[in-house]
């Protein structure tokens, strides 16, 4: 960078106000009581099996939102459910804010989500189902590797 107005030019303007979109939205679902409504959602549904169910879960739910919506966008929102869901199964918050963080930026399947897919689909001339018949399968081994991973390093 040689001056700040080939700095400014750089940045990546859509993502910024994505991101301060989003903050507020957490925010709100933090406030009318979503988070708890979705979490305590998740418990209900995966709870009998245990906190790795609802783990997992909460990483599927992400990984599907981070293939619309860009990655940051993705953390901030599911953060606190990912919180909230730990809390209440007195299980480590650490563990679930990883996988979070890990299935945030897990957008294999579209280039919707993430500028990366998008700059590599119009230059190597891909087409979406490119993207779905690579991604999906990639995505498929990153959870499985995920759902050991993460409890090894932050056990639940």
């Amino acid at each position: 960078l040689r001056n700040m107005d080939d700095a400014y030019s750089k940045i990546n303007w859509e993502s910024i106000v994505l991101i301060a979109c989003m903050l507020p939205m957490a925010t709100a679902l933090e406030k009318t009581g979503g988070v708890e409504l979705i979490s305590e959602g998740l418990i209900q549904v995966l709870g009998d099996y245990g906190s790795l169910g609802v783990l997992a879960g909460i990483y599927l739910l992400t990984m599907l939102f981070g293939q619309f919506i860009s990655n940051t966008a993705t953390a901030v929102l599911f953060s606190p459910i990912a919180m909230n869901a730990a809390i209440v199964l007195d299980a480590n918050p650490y563990t679930y804010l990883i996988a979070v963080a890990a299935a945030s930026s897990m957008a294999f399947a579209t280039p919707v989500a993430s500028p990366t897919n998008a700059l590599v689909m119009t230059a190597g001339e891909y087409k979406f189902s490119d993207f779905l018949r690579i991604g999906i399968p990639l995505q498929i081994v990153m959870f499985i590797v995920m759902m050991i991973v993460i409890p090894l390093f932050f056990p639940l």
